[in-house]
């Protein structure tokens, strides 16, 4: 089994792609490449069994609504004493984000009010090209790419996950990588156990790859029957379910 991780950004500049080939006797990471561009993660995407990335697939249905309404001149204002933060928060979030939330703890960037939408744009048109070039995506999971969350899948696993990122935290990342290699020994960084001590985009990427595999064997988070059509379009993020050590074995 071949997985990929893309730590997607709104530019090539912080976008990372990882790639684990998966085998009887471990996994290796074949190839991290940091600085990609489109062509570069849709080749990735392209040739892998399952993919994950860590961006949103979709915007909240309720808050396309909104604007489809506000563009016409036709939105219903809310009741009063509603206009507030809960009102913005239905706006904000997806369903998968306050699933997560309740979950960890954790509040994705909002899609819709948060600068990752510059990133989800971009992520649009990389699905439309992988549409095109004939592996349309499930934005609820099914098929070859599932959306993930580097920090609440470490979270998740019991390993280092807050305050890793940039070079301020170098340290920091670095007990992430320690934390990664001593609860997944059979997980060979190879050549590229430095890059990831050094970019936390390179990292991100690994455990996108990671959680790729959890999805690939079915051991993620999944909608609930209710929640199936909603995830299809805003999409779903998938958390582990099980201990890192049972990807492999």
């Amino acid at each position: 089994m071949l997985t990929v991780g893309v730590d997607l950004a709104a530019e090539a500049e912080r976008t990372a792609v990882a790639w684990i080939d998966w085998a009887a006797d471990g996994a290796r990471v074949g190839r991290v490449e940091v600085m990609a561009g489109d062509e570069l993660v849709i080749e990735a995407i392209m040739a892998a069994d399952k993919a994950g990335v860590d961006c949103p697939l979709g915007w909240p249905d309720r808050f396309v609504d909104f604007v489809v309404a506000h563009r016409a001149g036709h939105v219903v204002p809310p009741a009063r004493g509603v206009a507030g933060r809960d009102w913005r928060r239905n706006l904000a979030l997806r369903v998968t984000d306050q699933v997560v939330r309740d979950l960890t703890g954790r509040i994705p960037l909002s899609v819709s009010a948060d600068r990752i939408g510059h990133t989800a744009m971009r992520c649009a048109g990389l699905l439309a090209e992988l549409a095109a070039r004939g592996r349309p995506v499930d934005r609820g999971g099914d098929g070859v790419v599932v959306e993930v969350y580097p920090a609440a899948a470490l979270q998740w696993w019991g390993l280092p996950s807050r305050r890793y990122k940039g070079a301020v935290n170098a340290a920091e990342l670095g007990r992430v990588v320690d934390g990664l290699q001593a609860a997944a020994p059979w997980l060979d960084l190879g050549d590229f156990e430095r890059l990831c001590r050094a970019s936390d985009d390179a990292a991100d990427a690994v455990v996108a790859a990671l959680t790729a595999r959890a999805a690939a064997l079915g051991k993620v988070t999944g909608p609930a029957p209710e929640q199936a059509a909603v995830a299809r379009t805003e999409g779903w993020i998938v958390l582990p379910t099980s201990p890192l050590s049972d990807l492999h074995g």
